[in-house]
């Protein structure tokens, strides 16, 4: 045997089954004989339990739970230092690449040192965030988020259709 004669066993074909007895998967073709298994279309899934109530569905948080709340994006003291300017605020986060949006809530947690002496205005930060801006000469204040500029328009426009419906009746 050499290595370069070895066959390759990603490429090894399936092997075809119920094809009579000397092609070895004959007559059952491996499924067994009788039963589910063995018939075509057997497939169930893996919380299937023979008939009797999945366990799944009688205890249903089994199965899990996705929160709908939006996770606050977290920006370190040490990043802060990648942003110009007196003042940073979400806008700024998002020009200097550290955010992903500036329409969700951001917080600010310690990690790194902070040596800037700018503004800092978001929505949350740490305690010991707090206490290095404020150590370096800088000083934080909390916001609201930001309001989507276009869902906002979006919104308006529909209490003005809707007020527009109710004047007509």
């Amino acid at each position: 045997m050499k290595y370069n004669e070895l066959q390759v066993l990603s490429n090894k074909p399936r092997k075809r089954v119920g094809r009579g007895i000397a092609a070895g998967q004959g007559k059952t073709a491996g499924r067994g004989t009788k039963g589910q298994g063995s018939r075509t279309g057997n497939k169930f899934g893996p919380t299937f339990m023979g008939g009797q109530g999945a366990l799944v569905q009688r205890i249903p948080k089994y199965r899990g739970f996705r929160s709908l709340r939006v996770k606050a994006q977290t920006i370190y003291t040490g990043q802060l230092n990648d942003v110009k300017g007196t003042t940073i605020d979400p806008m700024s986060l998002y020009e200097a690449g550290l955010v992903a949006t500036p329409y969700h809530t951001i917080k600010l947690i310690v990690r790194g040192e902070y040596s800037g002496k700018a503004t800092v205005k978001i929505q949350s930060a740490s305690k010991g965030a707090i206490d290095m801006l404020t150590k370096s000469g800088g000083s934080f204040e909390a916001i609201s988020v930001p309001i989507l500029p276009a869902s906002n328009k979006a919104r308006a426009d529909r209490k003005t259709e809707i007020a527009e419906k109710r004047a007509q009746k």
